[in-house]
């Protein structure tokens, strides 16, 4: 369904589950890729496999909570591939403590990875963007409702809700940027979460499931292609219903 032949697609995170949906649906799409991770050894495996020319698949390591290295991914993007068209900041950190709790360095922490990671890899990118991009932002239902001991977390993505609403208005009429907002996904993020409170949870979901990585994947596509290209400013929810049943 999706068309990225010729795009260069910028990921960071891209060892976590819905980037992982989200590389291999790209790359069948044609986009040629260039993705960062702390835990390179993984994500070279991934690659290697996914790839093994290497002809459309860049991969390099990046603390996104780091602004110079955000810089140097941005360089290498344009060294290897000419510019940028699409961006998907997928780095995040779920971590559990009550904000009375919370240590100074766990609060930084969290919103380095979640809120200066995704300011700091946008920032480099921006002036690399080619006409007719996209950013596409991966919020949570956290950021718009607050999550219990995740206060950090929560206001981070809170936080990236508007920070797309800003990028919107700043970078129209040339690049479009909205968010995806996924609520309970398969992913090793939230497995602590449904064994504490996973029947509960899924009561209050409407569709009574888990989301998938590929399901959270395909929104991103959309939002990211041009099947979106009156789209911008917005907030795709992937929950299955539990943030209107909340």
């Amino acid at each position: 369904m999706f068309n990225f032949q010729g795009k260069t697609v910028l990921i960071t995170g891209a060892s976590g589950g819905i980037a992982i949906s989200c590389i291999k649906k790209l790359y069948q799409a044609g986009a040629q890729l260039v993705l960062s991770d702390l835990n390179i050894d993984t994500l070279e495996k991934f690659t290697s496999a996914l790839d093994p020319t290497g002809e459309r698949i860049l991969a390099v390591v990046q603390d996104v909570s780091n602004s110079q290295h955000a810089i140097d991914v941005v360089a290498a993007t344009v060294e290897r591939f000419g510019g940028i068209d699409i961006v998907i900041p997928c780095a995040g950190l779920y971590l559990e403590r009550a904000l009375k709790d919370m240590s100074d360095q766990e609060w930084s922490k969290v919103t380095g990875v979640n809120l200066e990671g995704v300011f700091y890899t946008i920032r480099a990118a921006i002036p690399h963007l080619r006409q007719g991009g996209a950013i596409v932002n991966v919020a949570s239902m956290a950021g718009h409702k607050g999550s219990f001991n995740h206060g950090h977390y929560a206001a981070s993505k809170s936080a990236v809700l508007n920070l797309t609403r800003t990028l919107a208005m700043e970078l129209a009429p040339n690049i479009r940027v909205n968010n995806v907002s996924p609520g309970l996904i398969d992913t090793p993020m939230v497995r602590q979460l449904m064994e504490e409170k996973g029947e509960q949870l899924l009561d209050q979901t409407p569709l009574h499931r888990l989301g998938h990585a590929d399901e959270v994947a395909d929104a991103i596509l959309y939002l990211a292609s041009d099947f979106a290209s009156f789209i911008t400013g917005e907030t795709l929810h992937v929950n299955g219903g539990l943030y209107i049943a909340s």
